[in-house]
């Protein structure tokens, strides 16, 4: 470890965990990350508002969870750096008792989850260092934490852009529900390219030309496949502002990141 940083960190390539932590406002990243970020902010400025829309989807969808649909148990694979309201925050506000499972395949983010680690008394949260592509494992892992004979809310929060054949993306998501029982939930968002266009589009490029792991963009369609087979909660899968709203954020204008809820109904 060198400054602090440990040894498996390469600094020299962006990388998109450290990258949304900067658009975010956050300080866990390093120079390469900054400007990556900022030159894809310079071709699409609006990303730092699809950053935040898809994290206050997250904050949004995992209080439904808690509070109206009544899940204790997260399992949110791609969780990416800490930052203000992550997963078991949000559950544990509502119900202290929640029991939260963080899955990142980033070497800084295992460096970080003593952070993701403070959780309630009444409650649990824990950390798994796995990859998005081997379900099994991360399933067989969480089981220490989780119980799957009770419903469990699967978070996948802007993580699936980074698989870009879309039947393994599916599959990914259909093995990770298999395995939940009926009365689980999805909570699924990634970014699109339907409203801002070829800005969107030519930015998402640069930086998928930049050395990082790429991360493609869908369109609405597709991502409302990832639901196939689910009850898809209202207002279905929108523009990331427009799911649910809190009443005094104002009128919601549609960003660059489009989202749903969906429960397992059997």
């Amino acid at each position: 470890m060198a400054d602090g940083i440990p040894s498996n960190i390469d600094t020299s390539v962006p990388h998109s965990a450290r990258i949304w932590n900067y658009w975010l406002g956050g300080k866990d990243n390093f120079a390469v990350d900054r400007a990556a970020g900022d030159q894809y902010r310079q071709v699409f400025p609006d990303v730092v508002l699809v950053a935040r829309a898809s994290r206050q989807f997250l904050t949004r969808s995992v209080r439904y969870l808690a509070r109206e649909a009544g899940i204790r148990q997260f399992l949110d694979v791609g969780t990416g750096l800490p930052t203000a309201d992550n997963t078991h925050e949000v559950a544990q506000r509502e119900a202290p008792e929640c029991r939260v499972v963080y899955v990142d395949n980033d070497p800084l983010v295992l460096a970080h989850a003593r952070a993701l680690l403070v959780g309630t008394t009444e409650g649990d949260t824990d950390y798994l260092h796995a990859d998005l592509h081997d379900p099994e494992e991360i399933l067989s892992a969480a089981a220490k934490t989780l119980d799957f004979d009770r419903p469990v809310g699967l978070i996948l929060s802007g993580v699936l852009g980074h698989v870009a054949d879309d039947d393994e993306a599916r599959s990914i998501v259909r093995r990770l529900l298999d395995a939940l029982p009926a009365g689980s939930f999805l909570s699924l968002n990634d970014g699109t390219k339907v409203v801002a266009g070829e800005g969107v589009e030519a930015a998402q490029q640069e930086y998928n030309d930049s050395g990082a792991v790429p991360y493609n963009l869908r369109s609405p369609e597709q991502i409302a496949r990832f639901f196939d087979g689910l009850d898809v909660v209202e207002p279905g899968v929108v523009s990331c502002p427009l799911w649910r709203p809190d009443p005094d954020a104002g009128a919601p204008t549609p960003v660059d990141a489009f989202g749903g809820v969906g429960r397992k109904v059997r």
